[in-house]
């Protein structure tokens, strides 16, 4: 089972950064995991199997809108 980390959730950076190399992988690294979910471990998180699969089919560069400070 894959399991996801959520401690690189929140914005990465500052206001005057973009993310770094490193963030924009860990989120795509995981997007694959949410992919590789079954039902059962989408519903214990709260996600529907389309939502899931959405967010894993988004590009890396469409980061989560709470990384975007203005």
């Amino acid at each position: 089972m894959a399991f996801l980390s959520l401690s690189r959730l929140t914005a990465p950076h500052t206001r005057s950064q973009a993310p770094s190399l490193r963030d924009l992988l860990a989120l795509h690294r995981q997007r694959r995991q949410l992919a590789r979910l079954d039902a059962a471990a989408l519903r214990d998180i709260g996600l529907d199997p389309h939502s899931a699969g959405a967010e894993s089919r988004r590009p890396l560069w469409d980061v989560p809108r709470h990384w975007h400070q203005n």
